[in-house]
């Protein structure tokens, strides 16, 4: 089963696709990476990056042909509610896109994520990316950290589906 995971974001968006294989406890990273939405100082607007994300997008689920999709949920802090209304823009393209493309979605809170990697739900970004590099004997550690999220996100999705013991 092909699993790709995604780590929303409006700046940076991750993504990690891994492939299992049946009756193995083995997960293979197929391709992993980030659709960066603002270069340098550029100031588009929001809709401008929401286009790009929903073509890059579009593309990369022609390219690897998931059997399903992993998106992780909406984490937002009541003190930065513009924060969440953005990321929820661009949580909503991701979640348009899967479903024009009519791939199964699976949506994992970011706590189940950490504590189906690394056993405890409140890990650092810096944890995640070891945790993820020791999972699959990358021999870097995966930078920046929304492509380790994503991986994760993915990983956590082919064990809840059965897919890896």
């Amino acid at each position: 089963m092909r699993v790709l995971g995604i780590d929303p974001g409006l700046r940076i968006t991750g993504y990690g696709c891994v492939e299992t294989r049946e009756r193995q406890d083995q997960i293979t990273l197929i391709e992993a990476g980030v659709f960066k939405l603002i270069h340098g100082s550029d100031k588009r607007p929001v809709i401008d990056r929401l286009l790009e994300l929903d073509a890059d997008l579009s593309s990369l689920l022609d390219r690897v042909n998931p059997d399903v999709v992993a998106v992780e949920s909406l984490f937002a802090h009541y003190k930065h509610p513009t924060t969440a209304i953005t990321m929820g823009h661009a949580r909503g393209v991701i979640l348009l896109a899967i479903r024009k493309a009519q791939i199964p979605l699976v949506e994992l809170k970011p706590t189940e994520v950490k504590k189906s990697l690394l056993g405890f739900g409140h890990a650092s970004k810096s944890q995640m990316q070891a945790g993820v590099q020791a999972a699959l004997s990358l021999a870097e550690l995966p930078t920046p950290a929304d492509m380790a999220d994503a991986i994760a996100i993915a990983m956590c999705a082919a064990h809840r589906q059965g897919c890896v013991v």
